[in-house]
């Protein structure tokens, strides 16, 4: 941790944070928050959710404000100001999302409850409303027990992650940052994720020509050229792909994951959609490269075949804010903010830690690429349970994580002498 100052003993500092918060306050918070609805779809999605955390931290004498980004997404800001009197007192930002996917199949989606397991079992357990107790309760912790922070310690709950990410981007957009985030997002038991690859969704649109099934000879078939698409891709474009590899990574990929075509089996098909998601590395691929690359096979196959007719666009659920996209992130591990999240994970734990490549993608290619700034990602829940019908947390993973968010912020932010 940071070095021992007059009146400020960091390993005591963080024992008296510690035990300010309870491991059943950090459970109760996470259920009640859980039996908030905040799904992709309905109305006004997260202003329940950014109304109970504000209730909270007012509760908690924590500075605080809802942010209304307006066609009802929200949101939720907190900040315990540092005493600013120390210059290595820097800024962290923990950050999480308060809205989910949809219910689904899982049965009891809002009514939190713990099985024999002894796992908390409801939508957003794990992603991420566990990792926003487990935040919050860090904030708490400090401002109970009175230990002061050199730096100012920030907490955002954004809104709209599961999509186009609106609640991040206007965090940066009306400059608000930090010296280093935190992404709280789910990671699994001791790792931290380090790295993630960038990601866009693609619709490929192959014209051909509608005729009746009787005269296929005088139309184009989509589907047959779309074919032609595919097969480039699969047999051209992705053994490039797997030469792209990341040590944390893996490869750089594409999955064709939806093809719609034709109207009826009378008919010629005058047109087929070929819908792609494509994960590409950071340090070896960009947005732009990414992006020609996928131009130029569909121009090459224009001018071996006269009638093959294609666009390509971004699907519209992928679309961000003007000047955004789903960029990647990396960060060396000799990083201060790598090191320091490690070691207290360790510290806390008594456990290794495990500095990994996360699978999916996260607003920390936000915090990473636009912001500039040092970011990890590190939370309690599996990843693997997110978005299925068996989601879950274990309680005991939110209490180990807050005492790491704690743990962090005093190394990070620096403890300030009482």
């Amino acid at each position: 941790m940071q070095r021992d100052k007059p009146g400020c003993v960091p390993g005591d500092a963080a024992a008296k944070a510690f035990a300010a918060v309870s491991g059943e306050e950090l459970l109760r918070w996470t259920m009640e928050m859980v039996a908030i609805p905040s799904y992709s779809g309905m109305p006004k999605q997260e202003e329940a959710m950014a109304k109970y955390l504000a209730r909270l931290f007012e509760s908690e004498g924590i500075e605080y404000r809802i942010e209304d980004l307006g066609g009802g997404r929200f949101n939720a800001v907190a900040r315990l100001p540092g005493t600013g009197v120390d210059a290595e007192g820097r800024t962290l930002m923990l950050n999480g999302h308060m809205d989910t996917v949809p219910a689904y199949d899982m049965l009891r989606a809002f009514e939190p409850y713990i099985k024999d397991d002894g796992l908390l079992h409801g939508r957003g357990t794990s992603d991420m409303k566990g990792p926003l107790a487990a935040m919050a309760g860090a904030l708490i912790a400090l401002k109970r027990s009175g230990v002061r922070l050199a730096g100012d310690l920030i907490y955002t709950a954004v809104a709209d992650e599961e999509e186009a990410s609106l609640g991040t981007i206007a965090l940066l957009e009306e400059g608000l940052t930090a010296d280093a985030v935190i992404v709280g997002e789910a990671m699994g038991r001791d790792a931290i994720g380090i790295a993630q690859k960038g990601l866009e969704w693609f619709k490929f649109t192959v014209l051909g020509k509608t005729v009746h099934g009787g005269k296929q000879d005088e139309g184009i078939n989509a589907i047959l050229k779309a074919n032609r698409l595919i097969r480039a891709l699969d047999e051209e474009l992705t053994p490039r792909l797997k030469e792209r590899r990341h040590p944390l990574l893996g490869h750089a990929t594409l999955n064709i994951g939806v093809i719609r075509g034709g109207t009826q089996l009378s008919t010629v098909a005058g047109e087929c959609i070929v819908e792609m998601d494509r994960r590409f590395i950071p340090g070896l691929e960009t947005y732009e490269s990414m992006y020609k690359e996928l131009t130029d096979l569909v121009e090459r196959l224009e001018r071996e075949d006269p009638d093959f007719r294609c666009t390509l666009s971004v699907l519209d659920t992928s679309v961000m804010a003007s000047g955004y996209v789903h960029q990647g992130m990396e960060q060396r591990e000799d990083d201060r903010l790598v090191q320091i999240v490690k070691r207290s994970l360790e510290s806390v734990s008594g456990r290794d830690a495990e500095l990994v490549g996360c699978p999916c993608w996260t607003d920390a290619g936000l915090f990473g690429h636009y912001a500039g700034v040092p970011v990890v990602i590190y939370g309690p829940g599996d990843i693997a349970m997110s978005h299925s019908k068996e989601e879950c947390v274990d309680p005991a993973a939110i209490e180990e994580s807050f005492r790491v968010f704690t743990a962090a912020a005093l190394d990070f932010c620096g403890c300030a002498a009482e």
